[in-house]
């Protein structure tokens, strides 16, 4: 039993609150809070010009918020709205069985649709609009009848059950992610880097000051001649490809008899503040390539990247190209924006005036803070990655289960100040890398066209990171032959989904050449997992092999540490 009293625990968090989401400044709330405001000003002006269409509006409105109040306790009512599929926040039977929450729920259904339906009506142009919508839905959110004890019946339950303990557990639960700053999303006691999450056997076998280069230890007899170089996203630590034994796509590429390399980025501090994208690439991309080429003996390699780790691929390799250099014989882009020129809800947070201030707040150097980036993707799918956690974590008093995807979630990285405002403002808000020679890097101008070579482009339907018709430009940008698979799912989760589960299902072989929508029309869906499509395609491209080192370094490449080295255990700051 806690012997602390909600005195104590309430005066403990006065004095933390304060770190609670301390890297999310005060400039960008006013600057979110001043946005919303004149969105909204703007959208009643336009209402008040059209008297009679905002009285029929509110009529309706009120008319339906009537029905609701005289059908509260008729048991044989049905229900005027229904929350959205996959909206988990009333799904607990104590909704349906409590007339008065019933309502309550009902209530803000309806009122979240008419305030949304009032963004989708107005005269706002299309941008505007999305951003009132983003901001909009916030509000919505946060507002909604699930986040507070008194208006959710599961806690009342909860409350009644324990006799309040929930609420004790829960506000300790609260002083604790007040104290590291974020809120926790699973039982993050449950794992530890390298034994039973990013623990498949290797070592590093090279260091510079950007990363670490770790090599696997083959599982089989004979590798692929061609070894694969993974190059994962700075933006985070390179383990969500090694996770947990059973969804570790590293561990499956070694099953299928590669030899198998992966950059581990360094978590940069303040002291690599002015560390440029040129840098990443010829600190980072480049090192790595030409160590695998000269400990595996391959004349060319295959490379697999992921978000903005392809961005840098792609980068990588035209620099390369321009320099008459061709060491990647396929590339493998998942979930990879080469043409930005429709961000999706992340274009939201990126305009010229809040770039602006980003140049400005950086410009001394030092980092983007992890923990900053990691809050801005969770406002992005706010009901699953914050609102659920509040109630479950603090309303509820629980622990989140242990789920690896969400362990690695919440090991957030930095970015350096000079590469992240060069990146928002040179391909998020300028679009420069999909114009042939809009930009340069290393000393040369960089043209994607230039990459020939075979090429395979995942994405995932549900992305709202990359979005899939937008990662899809992407095939028109490249020279080689390309496949495009699109998974089922997200970001992660249709990224990570191992061929031993098979499940859920994607798209192949559909018309190139007449943009995204014309090949989701022509494509088949097969079901299951794309793991062994990708398999099949990699030795499709070349499947000559020879026999696995039976070590992993060489004597111009020392194994210098086991995996999975010392830079994935530096936290952000």
């Amino acid at each position: 039993m806690n012997d602390k009293t909600p005195q104590e625990i309430f005066e403990k968090m006065a004095g933390k609150g304060q770190n609670m989401f301390k890297d999310f400044s005060k400039n960008e709330s006013n600057e979110m809070m001043s946005q919303f405001g004149n969105s909204w000003n703007t959208i009643m002006k336009g209402a008040m010009e059209s008297p009679e269409e905002w009285v029929k509006t509110m009529s309706g409105f009120y008319q339906e918020q009537f029905n609701l109040w005289t059908n509260m306790f008729n048991p044989s009512a049905e229900s005027s709205v229904q929350a959205a599929k996959g909206d988990r926040r009333f799904s607990g039977d104590e909704w349906e069985e409590s007339p008065v929450h019933n309502y309550l729920k009902q209530s803000y259904l309806l009122s979240s649709r008419w305030l949304t339906g009032m963004v989708e009506d107005s005269t706002l142009d299309d941008k505007e609009k999305k951003k009132c919508d983003f901001y909009t839905r916030q509000f919505i959110d946060a507002m909604s009848p699930s986040n507070f004890a008194m208006t959710n019946p599961e806690v009342l339950k909860e409350t009644m059950d324990t006799k309040g303990q929930n609420l004790v557990a829960g506000l300790e639960n609260l002083m604790k992610d007040m104290e590291k700053g974020s809120i926790t999303m699973t039982d993050e006691s449950a794992f530890t880097l390298g034994e039973n999450i990013a623990a498949t056997p290797g070592s590093v076998v090279f260091e510079n000051k950007m990363i670490q280069l770790v090599r696997f230890k083959p599982m089989t007899e004979k590798v692929n001649e061609r070894p694969i170089l993974i190059i994962p996203p700075c933006i985070n630590k390179y383990y969500i490809l090694d996770l947990s034994e059973h969804n570790s796509y590293v561990r499956y590429c070694l099953e299928q008899g590669n030899d198998v390399y992966i950059i581990s980025w360094r978590n940069p501090d303040e002291t690599l503040g002015d560390v440029t994208w040129d840098e990443y690439i010829s600190e980072g991309t480049i090192p790595a390539i030409d160590a695998v080429k000269e400990i595996s003996n391959a004349k060319k390699i295959n490379a697999v990247a992921w978000c903005i780790g392809g961005t840098m691929l792609a980068t990588t390799m035209a620099v390369l190209a321009a320099k008459r250099k061709k060491p990647i014989a396929t590339a493998t882009f998942f979930t990879t924006l080469l043409d930005f020129s429709d961000p999706g809800e992340l274009g939201v947070f990126i305009d010229e005036s809040q770039v602006q201030q980003h140049e400005h707040k950086l410009q001394e150097g030092g980092v983007m803070p992890g923990k900053q980036l990691a809050s801005t993707f969770a406002m992005l799918r706010a009901n699953d990655l914050i609102w659920s956690y509040v109630v479950n974590n603090y309303l509820k008093g629980k622990t989140p289960p242990p789920f690896d995807i969400l362990y690695w979630n919440g090991d957030s990285t930095n970015m350096t100040a000079a590469m992240y405002t060069w990146y928002l403002r040179n391909m998020y808000l300028e679009n420069k890398l999909a114009t042939p020679n809009g930009v340069e890097l290393c000393g040369v101008n960089i043209d994607l066209g230039k990459i020939d070579c075979p090429v395979y482009f995942l994405s995932a339907i549900e992305d709202h990171i990359a979005p899939w018709k937008t990662t899809f430009i992407g095939t028109e940008l490249v020279t080689g032959n390309v496949e495009f698979v699109l998974a089922a799912s997200g970001h992660v989760a249709g990224v990570i989904n191992p061929a031993s589960k098979n499940k859920r299902h994607f798209w192949e072989k559909g018309e190139l050449g007449k943009g995204a929508d014309h090949w989701l029309e022509t494509a088949e869906e097969v079901p299951g997992s794309w793991w062994n499509h990708w398999d099949a395609w990699i030795k499709s491209n070349g499947d000559k092999t020879v026999a696995a080192a039976t070590e992993l370094g060489t004597k111009a490449y020392p194994e210098l540490e086991p995996a999975p080295g010392s830079f994935v255990l530096a936290k952000a700051s």
